[in-house]
């Protein structure tokens, strides 16, 4: 599977943003949410892309990265996760 294009990077970072900007302040949401929010119904070949949108925000500071309701390291990333706005 070639990787996701920037193009698709950038729609899944904001899929993301609208996702949690639609949802109560301390919601989640999953990655496979923002890759079903922009896929034509190929949404899986689009999860690690989600995935890294994620990281990406992370890095910058506006979303949180959890497994089982604790913050991770992005880096760190195995198994199902959940996205958060930033709690300070």
């Amino acid at each position: 599977m070639a990787p996701a294009s920037a193009d698709t990077g950038q729609l899944l970072e904001a899929a993301i943003r609208r996702l949690l900007d639609e949802r109560a302040p301390e919601a989640t949401i999953c990655p496979s949410e923002a890759a079903r929010a922009v896929s034509d119904g190929q949404w899986r070949n689009l999860m690690e892309a989600s995935r890294d949108a994620a990281r990406r925000l992370a890095a910058a500071g506006e979303v949180e990265i959890t497994q089982g309701g604790t913050v991770i390291d992005p880096s760190t990333i195995k198994g199902p996760i959940r996205i958060r706005r930033r709690r300070d």
